[in-house]
């Protein structure tokens, strides 16, 4: 019985381990953070079950908890208030203390009541998952070692790591410090690696921070997202369905006015929109000023023109300001950025504000005498629905 009554092979050992924590990453991503954290499809009761029993028996996790806290996290994201920003807390302090920092946030009633409705509130989450949170992780100690005796003991040690390392670390922690982005969202998020296979397809951590209620989280077309497998697997045998995916642009070449269609399309892909008006407006004419600039200055200019105030330091808004000073051509792109993302902000205001204030945007940027936003403004017009 010292191998259980599996009796595997040593190789046998780390398939199980494998298999077992990717099943964990799989009920995390597709049940706990796409369908309950952002109701971005739905499951059947089957599936959802199934999920919710294996996440107490592997993790301990209540989902009203870590939805709650993972809503809060994109409400609040990069501030003081986020319960595991790297950008406030240090990249260190996430990495290693991630697991600490959720049940910190974890025990703090007013983000649960807040952020956490509409999660599971059924009779097994209010008698057994809810109050027996901790007891799930000792019945699966008892049946690891019962199917892989000692050496089952370090499986369920290996469970027990999987999640607070690469979920609570990995994505909280790198996943807003280090990696490339596709989109400049209005936080730190990055796509630490483009196949999404370790960590169920969390790796696309730029792409979900763009599009949040999207089910699929890889955008390009060479990005691989192993959850979105998944879950077109389910929806094949009918155990899933998907309400969101991140909406793809349609752009009618030559339409010449800004109409309700192209508003409603543009306010749906503004974070790609800004994004393309970065790398369409402002960095080609960076480029004409870079032999001018040091090259230490000219990257770190670079990433400042581009990003959100909201992630930028101290040091870098100063140098940013100091340097548009300087750039009279940069400065007037850099404004015009400012002002079209200020329409996109303007929640209270009607529609026909809002079309009135885009087309005035246009109008001016055509008056510019800037070939590259005369040619972006001819672009925003070409969106529709």
């Amino acid at each position: 019985m010292f191998y259980g009554i599996l009796d595997l092979p040593w190789w046998g050992f780390i398939v199980a381990a494998l298999l077992l924590t990717h099943i964990t990453i799989a009920a995390v991503t597709i049940f706990l953070h796409r369908c309950q954290a952002h109701r971005a499809l739905s499951l059947s009761p089957v599936v959802s079950h199934f999920f919710r029993f294996w996440l107490w028996l592997t993790t301990g996790m209540e989902t009203k908890a870590w939805a709650a806290i993972h809503r809060k996290h994109h409400a609040k994201c990069e501030t003081a208030e986020d319960p595991h920003s790297p950008q406030v807390l240090g990249l260190k302090k996430v990495l290693c203390e991630g697991a600490e920092l959720y049940r910190k946030e974890s025990k703090n009633l007013e983000t649960l009541e807040r952020y956490g409705q509409g999660t599971p509130d059924d009779w097994i989450e209010k008698h057994l998952y809810t109050p027996y949170s901790a007891k799930g992780i000792f019945l699966c100690l008892a049946l690891n070692l019962i199917l892989f005796g000692i050496p089952g003991l370090t499986i369920w040690a290996i469970q027990m790591a999987w999640i607070p390392f690469f979920a609570a670390g990995i994505i909280n922690g790198v996943g807003h410090f280090w990696g490339y982005r596709n989109f400049e969202c209005e936080d730190a998020a990055s796509n630490i690696v483009p196949w999404g296979i370790l960590i169920g397809g969390e790796e696309l951590h730029n792409n979900h921070h763009t599009y949040p209620t999207s089910a699929k989280l890889s955008v390009k077309w060479w990005e691989f997202d192993i959850g979105w497998l998944y879950i077109q697997t389910l929806m094949f045998l009918g155990l899933a369905k998907v309400k969101r995916v991140a909406p793809t642009p349609k752009i009618v070449q030559g339409k010449e006015k800004i109409d309700a269609e192209s508003l409603q399309a543009l306010l749906h892909n503004r974070i790609q929109v800004m994004t393309i008006y970065s790398k369409a407006v402002i960095l080609p004419l960076l480029q004409v000023e870079k032999q001018s600039i040091e090259r230490q200055l000219f990257h770190r200019i670079k990433t400042s023109l581009i990003r959100a105030d909201q992630v930028l330091d101290d040091i870098g808004k100063e140098a940013l300001e100091q340097f548009l000073e300087k750039s009279g051509s940069l400065k007037v792109v850099y404004n015009f950025r400012e002002q079209l993302k200020s329409i996109w902000n303007r929640t209270t205001a009607t529609q026909k504000e809002l079309l009135d204030a885009l087309h005035e945007w246009c109008l001016q940027a055509e008056a510019s005498g800037i070939q590259k936003l005369q040619e972006f403004s001819s672009y925003l017009k070409g969106y529709t629905i």
